[in-house]
Protein backbone atom coordinates (compact mmCIF):
# COMPACT_ATOMS: atom_id res chain seq x y z
CA UNK A 1 0.00 0.00 0.00
CA UNK A 2 1.38 3.17 -1.14
CA UNK A 3 1.72 5.68 2.34
CA UNK A 4 0.04 8.74 2.11
CA UNK A 5 1.78 12.06 1.40
CA UNK A 6 5.58 10.92 1.75
CA UNK A 7 8.24 12.09 -0.80
CA UNK A 8 12.33 11.94 -0.88
CA UNK A 9 13.60 10.24 1.53
CA UNK A 10 10.83 9.63 3.79
CA UNK A 11 9.15 7.28 0.84
CA UNK A 12 12.26 6.11 0.29
CA UNK A 13 12.22 4.85 3.80
CA UNK A 14 8.85 3.79 3.84
CA UNK A 15 9.82 1.81 0.46
CA UNK A 16 12.95 0.10 2.43
CA UNK A 17 10.60 -0.85 5.38
CA UNK A 18 8.20 -2.68 3.20
CA UNK A 19 10.41 -4.28 1.06
CA UNK A 20 12.13 -5.60 4.48
CA UNK A 21 8.79 -6.71 5.58
CA UNK A 22 7.86 -8.74 2.20
CA UNK A 23 11.69 -10.82 2.44
CA UNK A 24 10.89 -11.30 6.30
CA UNK A 25 7.13 -12.70 4.75
CA UNK A 26 8.65 -14.58 1.95
CA UNK A 27 11.44 -16.47 4.33
CA UNK A 28 8.69 -17.30 6.75
CA UNK A 29 5.96 -18.79 4.71
CA UNK A 30 8.18 -20.13 1.30
CA UNK A 31 9.68 -22.98 1.73
CA UNK A 32 11.19 -22.63 -1.97
CA UNK A 33 12.11 -19.09 -0.82
CA UNK A 34 14.46 -20.51 1.93
CA UNK A 35 15.83 -23.37 0.30
CA UNK A 36 17.34 -20.42 -2.42
CA UNK A 37 18.70 -18.21 0.33
CA UNK A 38 20.59 -20.99 1.31
CA UNK A 39 21.72 -22.08 -2.35
CA UNK A 40 22.87 -18.25 -2.77
CA UNK A 41 24.86 -17.98 0.37
CA UNK A 42 26.29 -21.03 -0.32
CA UNK A 43 26.87 -20.09 -3.92
CA UNK A 44 28.70 -16.92 -2.91
CA UNK A 45 31.81 -18.05 -2.18
CA UNK A 46 31.36 -21.17 -5.15
CA UNK A 47 31.31 -18.12 -7.67
CA UNK A 48 34.36 -16.56 -6.52
CA UNK A 49 36.08 -19.88 -7.28
CA UNK A 50 34.69 -21.15 -10.24
CA UNK A 51 34.13 -17.82 -12.08
CA UNK A 52 36.98 -16.95 -14.08
CA UNK A 53 36.02 -12.87 -14.81
CA UNK A 54 34.10 -10.52 -12.23
CA UNK A 55 31.29 -10.92 -15.55
CA UNK A 56 31.10 -14.80 -14.41
CA UNK A 57 30.92 -14.30 -10.67
CA UNK A 58 27.82 -11.67 -11.47
CA UNK A 59 26.13 -13.89 -13.63
CA UNK A 60 26.48 -17.16 -11.31
CA UNK A 61 25.59 -15.03 -8.18
CA UNK A 62 22.60 -13.29 -10.26
CA UNK A 63 21.38 -16.16 -12.06
CA UNK A 64 20.12 -17.25 -8.23
CA UNK A 65 18.83 -13.90 -7.19
CA UNK A 66 16.91 -13.95 -10.28
CA UNK A 67 15.23 -17.15 -9.62
CA UNK A 68 14.30 -15.42 -6.01
CA UNK A 69 13.17 -12.82 -7.55
CA UNK A 70 10.56 -15.08 -9.62
CA UNK A 71 9.85 -16.81 -6.87
CA UNK A 72 9.04 -13.92 -4.71
CA UNK A 73 6.40 -12.73 -7.56
CA UNK A 74 4.39 -16.18 -8.00
CA UNK A 75 4.17 -15.67 -4.10
CA UNK A 76 2.78 -12.84 -4.59
CA UNK A 77 0.29 -13.86 -7.24
CA UNK A 78 -0.45 -17.03 -5.35
CA UNK A 79 -1.33 -14.64 -2.24
CA UNK A 80 -3.12 -12.26 -4.31
CA UNK A 81 -5.02 -15.30 -6.42
CA UNK A 82 -5.95 -17.09 -2.50
CA UNK A 83 -7.23 -13.43 -1.17
CA UNK A 84 -9.70 -13.31 -3.75
CA UNK A 85 -11.24 -16.33 -2.95
CA UNK A 86 -10.12 -20.43 -2.03
CA UNK A 87 -13.02 -21.82 -4.14
CA UNK A 88 -12.10 -23.77 -7.68
CA UNK A 89 -11.80 -21.42 -10.78
CA UNK A 90 -10.06 -22.02 -13.66
CA UNK A 91 -8.54 -18.68 -14.00
CA UNK A 92 -7.13 -19.07 -10.21
CA UNK A 93 -5.57 -22.40 -12.12
CA UNK A 94 -3.82 -20.72 -14.83
CA UNK A 95 -2.74 -17.56 -12.88
CA UNK A 96 -1.23 -20.20 -10.44
CA UNK A 97 0.10 -22.39 -13.12
CA UNK A 98 1.50 -19.22 -14.94
CA UNK A 99 3.70 -18.55 -12.05
CA UNK A 100 4.85 -21.83 -11.72
CA UNK A 101 5.89 -21.98 -15.03
CA UNK A 102 7.57 -19.20 -14.61
CA UNK A 103 9.90 -20.32 -11.33
CA UNK A 104 10.25 -23.37 -13.34
CA UNK A 105 11.78 -21.91 -16.06
CA UNK A 106 13.86 -18.96 -14.15
CA UNK A 107 15.42 -22.26 -12.43
CA UNK A 108 16.57 -23.11 -15.42
CA UNK A 109 18.63 -20.50 -16.10
CA UNK A 110 20.91 -20.69 -13.20
CA UNK A 111 20.86 -24.64 -13.74
CA UNK A 112 22.65 -23.30 -17.57
CA UNK A 113 25.21 -20.92 -15.90
CA UNK A 114 26.08 -22.83 -13.33
CA UNK A 115 26.37 -25.66 -15.02
CA UNK A 116 28.42 -24.40 -18.11
CA UNK A 117 30.62 -22.73 -16.25
CA UNK A 118 31.29 -25.53 -13.59
CA UNK A 119 32.07 -27.58 -15.82
CA UNK A 120 34.49 -24.69 -18.01
CA UNK A 121 36.62 -24.66 -14.70
CA UNK A 122 37.06 -28.27 -14.87
CA UNK A 123 38.30 -28.53 -18.24
CA UNK A 124 35.18 -30.81 -19.94
CA UNK A 125 34.24 -27.53 -22.53
CA UNK A 126 35.93 -24.62 -23.00
CA UNK A 127 34.78 -21.27 -23.48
Amino acid sequence: MKPEGLTGVARLWAALRNSQVGLRDAWQREQAFRQETLLLIAGIPLAFWIADSIAQTGLLIGSILFLMIVEILNSAIEAVVDRIGLEHHELSRIAKDLGSAAVLLAALFPLAVWGTLVLNKFGVISL
